[in-house]
Order: structure tokens, then C-alpha cells, then sequence
């Protein structure tokens, strides 16, 4: 089993950071990468042309390995945001389709189909549901005029988890494009693209996967891989790494997910760090970190179920809601937590909770104190 990894962060020893869903602590080896690449500037001479596609490519080979699937599949973009347009961009959506949605699902997977709703006068379907019923509320909202399922793995405000392999397969069935956000799971929980095969998979980079602020990426399936991208880049298109050729205008893309990249994808400041956070979560491995996760959480969770606080399920142990007794303030909770130097989120109804292999016992003893002692 993995041991607490805090010394690789720079997390103060009286701060009790519960909060990765929110934004992951910056790692040593990530801001010592990104500061180093950022000398670059001062030298420009020493930018080589291979520069601008090596880093990029590295990226594109440790996520499909994180997800275990193609590297030429892999695009790199700034925000999830982005990667939704570019694949809502390619589905064509007809008079009385229907687009499937998760109720409270966060925006960046949400505008964009609201948008090619209101262009093509399809139906939006937000499916409410809670708990363990709410995938099978999914799964009956899908029908043969579903042209979009566009969700989460875990709901992003209390961490319910969605059977996205059942619902893969209804989509399938029907038609439809499944379309992930797997922002708060990627990097934290175990997830195969051969086994679920989304049509598109899409999650930042600045929260599960270590990377930092400004970076995400998508893996696209068979269904987009020859899709026209929000940009035209030069990078992107065939001979683009023979700098003396660039004025040969060619309407060809390079293969694959390239396509969808955006523009200066080799930010190499935020591509070295990527790479870094991306080696690192690799290295932990997402099933090593559940582990992890579940032993810091094993007592605390019965702890505050039995002083009233209610646990949303089903979850995975790295990112939960909690919902707090009638009897308890929860502003006054909320403050109570700030003073104490504990970090958590109010999403929704729910106290998120989303710890991760810095966090200690320390970390929950004080989380759980705080719990128990405003529930008196």
C-alpha cells in the first residue's frame, strides 16, 4: 500500500488540505519542472523545432497509458470547456433528438449542449435521481432519439458514482455519443476507454492529475477522430514539424486527436509540468490511490454517520459528500472548519470531501473532531 506522500508537496504541516476536487497542491518535482522550462525564454537559441512536439507527444503517451488506450487518440486542450465544444462541433443532432444530461452536472459539460440544443431544437433531458438509482434513471432516459449522453463518472458536488460501463452500453445501443467528463475521477480512480469506450473522454489537468492551471485532455473514439477542430493551427496539420515547409499550405491534418489540439500546445512551462504530474500519478497508480483513500477514511465515515451526518453513496473513498444534521448549523460548521485550517467545499447540499495521497491521519482526526464536536 501506498504511505502518506506529503513530503513531495509543499502543504503546511498545520493545514489539513482536504480539497483536491477543488484544486491539487502543487507537487516540488511539478513547479520545479515548470520554472525550469520557463528559462527556456531566456535563451530562445536553444528552442529546437523537435521541442515543439516532443513534450506534447510525451503527454500524449503517459495519459493513454493512465486510461490505456491510443496515444494518437489523445488531444491536448485548455479546459474541459474546450474539449466539450470541440466534440458537441461534430454531432450532427436532429428536429426532436434528445441530449441526456446528469442533474447538477458541472457547466463545462453543460453549456455546450444547451447551445446545440437551441440551434438544432433538441430536447434537454437532466436526469435527477440520488444515490444508487440514479444511473438506472440514466439509463431509462435514453432512448432512440438520444443523440447525446454527457456526464460525469462521479457527480462532481458529493462524488455519487454512475455505472458509466451500463450506461456506455445503452448509449451504444441507441446510437448515442457518450460523452465523459472525467475531471474529478481521471487520475484518482481506475478507468480503461477499452472497457467503458466513450465516444470522447474529457477532465482537466489542475485537480486528479497533478498538472497545472490552464491544461486538460481529451481522447476521442473512432466516432471523432476525422472531426473538424475549434482551430485551425498550424501545428496540427501534416509536415507542420518541417519549419522551412510551413508556407506549403495543406488542408491535411497530422493522424489522429491531433487535430483538436489548441493552439502554442507546447506551453512548455505547463507541458513540463504536465508531464511531471502525469509520470507521478503513474507511478502512484489510481488503484493504489483509492487504497490509500479508503484506509484514511475507514473510521471516519462511521464515526460521523453515527452523529448524524449522511454519506452519499455510492462513492469511491477519494471524493465524498457530506450532508449534516438538521440540528447543526452549517454556516457556522463551514467557519468552524476555516478556522481550524481545514480545507473541504460546499457543493450543492453537500460538505465535499476529496483527500489524496498527501493527507494524513492527522488530516482526518481534525475533520472528524470538528464533525463530531458540532453535532454534540
Amino acid at each position: 500500500m501506498l504511505t502518506c506522500q506529503r513530503e513531495k508537496f509543499f502543504l503546511p504541516s498545520e493545514h489539513h488540505y482536504l480539497n483536491c476536487a477543488y484544486f491539487s497542491p502543487l507537487m516540488r518535482s511539478v513547479e520545479a519542472a515548470g520554472i525550469d522550462a520557463l528559462r527556456f525564454k531566456r535563451d530562445p537559441a536553444q528552442i529546437t523545432p523537435a521541442m515543439f512536439f516532443e513534450s506534447a507527444d510525451r503527454i500524449r503517451a503517459l495519459f493513454a497509458s493512465l486510461i490505456n488506450g491510443k496515444a494518437d487518440h489523445v488531444a491536448l486542450i485548455p479546459a474541459t470547456s474546450y474539449g466539450v465544444a470541440a466534440i458537441a462541433r461534430n454531432i450532427k443532432v436532429g428536429y426532436g433528438d434528445n441530449l441526456v444530461l446528469i442533474k447538477g452536472q458541472f457547466p463545462s459539460n453543460v453549456y455546450s449542449w444547451h447551445r446545440l440544443a437551441e440551434s438544432t431544437g433538441a430536447a434537454m433531458r437532466m436526469v435527477e435521481g440520488h444515490g444508487a438509482n440514479w444511473t438506472q434513471r440514466v439509463l431509462e432516459s435514453i432512448d432512440y432519439r438520444t443523440s447525446v449522453v454527457a456526464m460525469g463518472i462521479v457527480h462532481w458536488t458529493d462524488g455519487i458514482l454512475f455505472d458509466v460501463k451500463a450506461i456506455g452500453r445503452r448509449a451504444r445501443d441507441v446510437g448515442a455519443a457518450l460523452i465523459i467528463d472525467g475531471t474529478q475521477s481521471i487520475g484518482a480512480l481506475p478507468f480503461d476507454v477499452r472497457e467503458i469506450q466513450p465516444d470522447a473522454l474529457v477532465c482537466a489537468g489542475y485537480k486528479w492529475l497533478m498538472g497545472p492551471y490552464g491544461t486538460g485532455l481529451l481522447y476521442v473514439g473512432e466516432r471523432f477522430l476525422d472531426g473538424i477542430p475549434l482551430e485551425e493551427s498550424w501545428i496540427t496539420r501534416q509536415g507542420s514539424e518541417n519549419f522551412d515547409g510551413l508556407l506549403n499550405y495543406t488542408n491535411q491534418y497530422r493522424p489522429g486527436a491531433i487535430r483538436y489540439d489548441r493552439g502554442q500546445t507546447t506551453s512548455f512551462a505547463q507541458t513540463a509540468m504536465m508531464i511531471k504530474g502525469l509520470e507521478q500519478v503513474i507511478e502512484w497508480q489510481p488503484e493504489r490511490i483509492q487504497n490509500y483513500c479508503a484506509s484514511l477514511i475507514a473510521e471516519f465515515l462511521p464515526s460521523a454517520q453515527n452523529r448524524g451526518y449522511g454519506i452519499a453513496g455510492p462513492y469511491r473513498p477519494h471524493l465524498f459528500g457530506v450532508s449534516v444534521p438538521a440540528q447543526v448549523d452549517r454556516q457556522q460548521l463551514l467557519n468552524t472548519l476555516t478556522q481550524r485550517n481545514i480545507s473541504v467545499s460546499l457543493r450543492g447540499d453537500a460538505i465535499r470531501v476529496s483527500p489524496n495521497v498527501y493527507n494524513n491521519t492527522a488530516d482526518i482526526d481534525a475533520l472528524q473532531d470538528a464533525l463530531l464536536s458540532a453535532a454534540k
